[in-house]
């Protein structure tokens, strides 16, 4: 079954009005939801809209309310709702262009593909993709769809386009808050270059495939056994990692070193410590021993 279109319409560069298809470029078909059922009949639950004190409500009852203060809300109907929507256009006009570092990871939010609708409108298309990419950089307009609008980039990908919608800055919690305790030191150059080692120790082109979600893996292996046991409970035995006792403070240079394949000389084996008596410093008396009466 071909894919269905995510949104149908025309990209506009001044004059210029390429007609476009575009699609989601991700999918969930990795994750597992769950129902809730009632165990003794084995039917799944539906939930009722009660009102505390009242108790069910019948659904034309229901309106929409904003809460201005605690417990004070202002009620608005579909009809209001309703008026206020962006009208859905079938034009996505690119307004500015900047350099895609300049757009910080946070406010990327889905990607999409753009191919061209038609084969004439390939020309532009190629022409818009391969000066974007010759330049470096994003383009930055709004797409109005579904009563929405959303700001949104398109770059090069491959022989097509992505476009990613993107967060609006009141959507967006500023990370100083969250950093502001973390020293602003420089660390030690050793310690550096010990990272850096282990860095390109396990550095290596980025493969997705490598990566599951075992988790998910697991839930699908567990409903598995479980269709086939007839209802019968299954546990799964978790794996916990192994601990270590002792002290939680690390050192640092030596577990940098342990990482990258060497040996910290300057910490003692345990053998050593154990063995070793302390040092003394030279020419002092041992502690005079009382004699009996």
């Amino acid at each position: 079954m071909a894919a269905r279109a995510y949104w149908q319409g025309q990209i506009r560069l001044a004059l210029v009005s390429i007609p476009v298809e575009i699609y989601a470029a991700t999918k969930s078909g990795a994750s597992i939801a769950f129902r809730q059922i009632h165990e003794p009949s084995g039917k799944p639950i539906n939930y009722e809209k009660v009102v505390t004190g009242i108790g069910p409500v019948d659904r034309d009852e229901i309106v929409k309310g904003y809460e201005v203060s605690k417990n004070n809300y202002v009620l608005l109907t579909d009809q209001e709702i309703e008026a206020v929507k962006i009208e859905s256009k079938k034009t996505l006009e690119l307004v500015q262009f900047v350099d895609a570092h300049e757009i910080d990871v946070l406010y990327f939010e889905k990607p999409y593909y753009v191919v061209p609708a038609d084969d004439l409108a390939e020309d532009a298309f190629v022409v818009l993709r391969e000066a974007l990419r010759s330049k470096k950089k994003v383009a930055l307009g709004q797409l109005s769809i579904r009563g929405r609008e959303q700001l949104v980039s398109l770059k090069p990908c491959d022989r097509g386009i992505v476009m990613e919608t993107l967060r609006y800055e009141d959507e967006v919690r500023g990370a100083r808050s969250y950093f502001a305790d973390i020293p602003d030191t420089t660390p030690d150059q050793e310690l550096l270059d010990l990272a850096g080692t282990l860095i390109d120790k396990k550095s290596a082109p980025f493969d997705p495939g490598e990566f599951h979600d075992r988790y998910v893996d697991a839930l699908k292996g567990l409903v598995e056994k479980k269709a086939k046991a007839r209802g019968k409970t299954i546990l799964e035995d978790a794996d916990e990692p192994a601990t270590k006792g002792g002290s939680n403070v690390i050192d640092l240079m030596a577990a940098l070193k342990q990482s990258v394949g060497g040996k910290d000389k300057s910490a003692p084996t345990a053998k050593a410590s154990a063995t070793k008596p302390p040092a003394t410093k030279a020419g002092a008396r041992k502690p005079a021993t009382k004699k009996r009466a």
